[in-house]
């Protein structure tokens, strides 16, 4: 398993009417880390060729996130299988280390000329696990 990592400030947009952070800007999060991963280890053949599709998504709120606060989005690949793989993000408070949210999401892989599931190739499983 190889983790990918990125930190963000939250802003005034990932706010709700409550001031702390929306939960569907956590989902938000989750995709935007997730794509981030794959742009960044995927190759340019790889990418000309496959994308990633949601198919499923759990998240468990565990704590609040304020404006300001610096906030560590952590990635991997949990496990694969033929088309699919489970993909868990971890959302924590980059101070504090408080667990913020905890999501496991199943994405599809798909080739872009026919539009259809993709058994996820070697290449692939290489970047990522």
């Amino acid at each position: 398993m190889r983790i990918f990592e990125s930190i963000i400030t939250v802003t005034e947009k990932d706010l709700d009417e409550l001031n702390h952070v929306n939960n569907i800007r956590y989902v938000e999060w989750v995709q935007e880390i997730a794509k981030q991963h794959w742009l960044k280890k995927a190759s340019q053949h790889t990418l000309e060729n496959f994308f990633w599709v949601m198919t499923n998504h759990c998240i468990e709120y565990k704590n609040e996130a304020f404006l300001n606060e610096s906030i560590k989005l952590k990635t991997y690949i949990k496990k694969y299988s033929g088309a699919t793989c489970t993909r868990v993000v971890e959302i924590t408070n980059n101070q504090s280390n408080t667990v913020l949210a905890i999501s496991e999401t199943k994405w599809c892989l798909i080739n872009v000329k026919t539009k259809r599931p993709a058994r996820i190739t070697s290449e692939i499983t290489d970047l990522f696990m």
